[in-house]
């Protein structure tokens, strides 16, 4: 699993679990269980993005990846996949996505 740099990773996950929370929740029902309650980003490789979710059973946190659409290198290419993944999470649970 080949990773970008801390800072870099750092600054994603930051802006993805303070400003959008409901995105990662929306791709954690989407990719994971439909009944999660909450959902956290955890990691950022070139391969997928990494969340932890809870569906409220009490059995604590559970892992998802989900791999981008192809292996990623540059920073600015995460935004593309993050959109990509929350647009496909809206069709997958028939939201309409807000605009980019």
């Amino acid at each position: 699993m080949t990773r970008f740099s801390d800072d870099i990773v750092g600054a994603v996950l930051h802006h993805m679990n303070d400003d959008h929370s409901d995105d990662s929740l929306l791709i954690a029902r989407a990719f994971g269980d439909r009944g999660a309650i909450r959902s956290r980003m955890v990691d950022v490789t070139m391969d997928a993005g990494h969340w932890v979710y809870e569906i409220g059973d009490g059995l604590g946190e559970r892992a998802l990846s989900v791999r981008w659409s192809r292996t990623i290198s540059e920073r600015a290419e995460i935004r593309r996949e993050i959109v990509a993944l929350y647009d496909r999470a809206c069709a997958i649970l028939g939201v309409t996505p807000r605009p980019h």
